[in-house]
């Protein structure tokens, strides 16, 4: 089983309003944590649509005119990550995608490969979040030892990782910084059963 550790970034959190900008994954192999591929992407929007932008949005992840301009089009970005997932035959029978925040990663994703596409393309259907199952082994964790309840660390993956004694991520938060701290932090809570 493959897991599809993904980030992304938007200028603002409304997809009917605002746009991805920027998108970072890293394919791993669950049992043993190989690194089986990694794509990374600055993507163009027109000076329009970044005038859209949340300024709260772009505070957190730093992004300017300057650099969202030099990205790649949606159309690029679209062929490149269909390509990607054919040439490891990732599909919904052995991949999941792992996301700090999926509701909000899924959604974003969905403007440059649409829903459609991706039934058509069997990708994975499942989305799991690192904060449910740094949820789920707490509260077994605290049946046991009664050591700490998850909410009383947080949930935030910064939370996360400092409980973990782990170094938060670097700001401003980019995509490609997002799926090496998760990874980091999957690695530390989950682990990988045969490494």
């Amino acid at each position: 089983m493959f897991g599809i550790f993904l980030d992304t970034e938007a200028n603002g959190l409304d997809p009917k309003v605002h746009r991805l900008i920027e998108v970072a994954y890293t394919v791993i192999d669950l049992l043993t944590g190989t690194e089986i591929s990694s794509y990374h992407s600055v993507i163009f929007q027109d000076e329009k649509t970044f005038e859209k932008s949340n300024m709260e949005s772009l505070k957190v992840n730093g992004f300017t005119y300057d650099e969202v301009k030099k990205g790649k089009f949606e159309k690029e970005i679209l062929k490149d990550i269909l390509v990607n997932f054919k040439k490891f035959k990732l599909s919904n029978e052995n991949a999941i995608f792992i996301c700090q925040n999926p509701s909000f990663d899924r959604i974003f994703l969905s403007q440059i490969v649409d829903v459609e596409t991706q039934n058509l393309e069997n990708w994975p259907y499942h989305w799991l979040d690192l904060a449910s199952m740094f949820f789920s082994i707490s509260m077994k964790n605290y049946k046991d030892d009664k050591n700490f309840l998850p909410w009383e660390i947080g949930l935030s993956k910064d939370s996360i990782a400092s409980f973990y004694k782990i170094p938060k991520e670097k700001k401003p938060h980019k995509a490609k910084n997002g799926v090496a701290h998760l990874l980091l932090c999957y690695k530390t809570i989950v682990g990988f059963p045969c490494n």
